[in-house]
């Protein structure tokens, strides 16, 4: 996505101790949207939710055994974000995944900082 105008949010909603393998499943949906050169990913931690289990996610005292809700957000074109929700049919622990209409505004305009690239 090069340039303002009408696009797609993508949330996909999981947990943080969700893994594929001994992978963390965050880390993998977000370089697998990176590879796949998507415009960018943004992960928000929740404090607290549930969803289809009705298991409560929440921070316990202390830390212990926190396994709090995330959400991943990523906003691009209608057809690129449907191939990539495609291709991550083989990721157990997403939950639930939605599609929003957006209207871009404003895309970019962040310095870069010393060592990126710009595009």
């Amino acid at each position: 996505m090069q340039t303002p105008g009408n696009a797609v949010l993508l949330r996909i909603y999981t947990d943080e101790n969700a893994l594929l393998g001994d992978r963390s499943l965050i880390d993998v949906i977000v370089r697998r949207a990176q590879e796949a050169k998507l415009s960018g990913a943004t992960v928000l931690r929740g404090l607290k939710g549930f969803g289809q289990a009705v298991r409560l996610h929440e921070h316990r005292p202390f830390g212990l055994n926190d396994n709090l809700p995330v959400v991943i957000e990523l906003v691009d074109q209608d057809d690129a974000l449907r191939r990539f929700v495609a291709a991550l049919d083989d990721l157990n622990d997403i939950g639930l995944v939605t599609f929003e209409k957006v209207e871009v505004l404003r895309y970019g305009g962040h310095r870069h900082g010393a060592g990126e690239a710009q595009s």
